[in-house]
């Protein structure tokens, strides 16, 4: 009898591993600052970590509604309609997921057929491609414009056919941390109101819009509501990463085809994480003053960087500030990156590796999602070039 492990046609013979996996070993290895992948080095509020303690204490620890714990599901509603102007069903628009990865793939394996075709706008997020590759849909890939990261309109409709099941949009933006406009989302709206086009609409970052802006959801837009999957993350607004937990807002009829793969996904979501996260929502504050949070944490930054020879480009959302590396080195983005981990102390991230042909604009992206003596000690660093 033979010992033999029986060999796979992979279902996503192109992925490898990750960038950020890369650069977070490199970082733990030569001693450096990681400012590469994207999560904070301080902890949430104890108030929340509390409220999930309570929910424990209390025996909220068997299995939730497969679409969420009410409470949250009506809070969820409640910040929308507050924030958004949207009107959501708690029971038949809003379910609770474990995290917003989770979110998007069951999105699109509930939404997209084999031969769909699903525009993404690159640079975009890792997880998009092999999330429609697993659907077995057809990416289509868009840049957004070089140096500027606006949405280009003219390529977007060149790119829709009779195919086009859905369009994938993230603002504000990873990597960039650019944020759509209120007149971009209207030529989005006017551009798909004769198709039958659903958005994906990545809007993690939701509270993280700076200098007096605001976010322009796909909520705000009757026309784009009508046909989008609105995903965020509890992770990122509450400095809680590591809980995964996230939802997606949608009209009923997609919410109930979403929901049908979300069951046999995950079926359900951490019960007293959800319950303290509904706890902690009664109170607007914490992600209301977010945005004043991370403005503060980005103007230090940038303000650090001026000592360096990088050119910085736009931080107008997210926790990420991306940086021109043209005067600093010849070397492309992802090689700089290691060097700059080994021999300066300090992990980036390259923005080729958010594109699927590996395009390299001499711009790497740090992310400011840290204590001040965390900053302060990177920048230390990066003034030597």
């Amino acid at each position: 009898m033979t010992i033999r492990t029986p060999a796979l046609k992979s279902r996503l013979p192109n992925v490898g591993t990750t960038i950020f996996t890369v650069m977070s070993a490199l970082a733990t290895e030569k001693g450096a600052v990681n400012l590469g992948q994207g999560f904070p080095d301080f902890e949430g509020d104890p108030r929340l970590v509390d409220a999930v303690t309570q929910a424990m204490k209390s025996g909220l620890n068997q299995y939730p509604p497969m679409t969420g714990v009410p409470a949250l599901r009506e809070a969820v509603a409640k910040k929308n309609q507050a924030i958004y102007g949207h009107t959501y069903d708690a029971n038949t628009e809003i379910t609770i997921t474990a995290g917003a990865t989770q979110a998007i793939l069951t999105i699109i394996l509930a939404i997209v057929h084999p031969g769909d075709e699903v525009i993404v706008l690159e640079p975009c997020y890792d997880s998009y491609v092999p999330n429609i590759e697993l659907a077995g849909g057809v990416v289509v890939r868009v840049p957004l414009t070089p140096g500027t990261f606006r949405p280009d309109f003219g390529k977007i409709a060149a790119a829709i056919t009779p195919k086009t099941r859905a369009i994938l949009i993230n603002s504000p933006h990873n990597p960039s941390g650019m944020v759509w406009t209120k007149e971009e989302m209207l030529q989005l709206q006017e551009l798909l109101d004769p198709t039958d086009i659903l958005v994906i609409s990545d809007e993690v970052y939701e509270h993280m819009v700076f200098d007096g802006k605001q976010h322009e959801s796909a909520a705000r837009f009757p026309a784009l509501a009508a046909r989008s999957f609105i995903v965020s993350s509890f992770g990122k607004t509450y400095h809680v990463t590591g809980w995964k937990v996230g939802y997606v807002a949608a009209p009923a009829p997609l919410s109930a085809e979403f929901r049908k793969v979300h069951q046999f996904n995950v079926f359900t979501v951490n019960t007293p994480v959800q319950h303290g996260l509904a706890a902690y929502m009664a109170d607007p504050k914490p992600y209301l003053e977010l945005p004043a949070f991370y403005q503060r944490k980005r103007d230090l930054f940038r303000e650090g960087l001026k000592k360096t020879r990088f050119k910085m480009l736009p931080g107008q959302g997210t926790y990420f500030q991306c940086v021109d590396i043209s005067a600093v080195s010849d070397l492309n983005e992802a090689d700089f990156c290691k060097w700059l981990t080994s021999e300066i102390g300090v992990a980036a991230i390259p923005l080729s590796a958010f594109y699927g042909n590996g395009f390299d604009q001499k711009v790497v992206r740090f992310c400011f999602a840290k204590k001040d003596e965390t900053l302060n000690t990177a920048l230390e660093r990066l003034a030597q070039l």
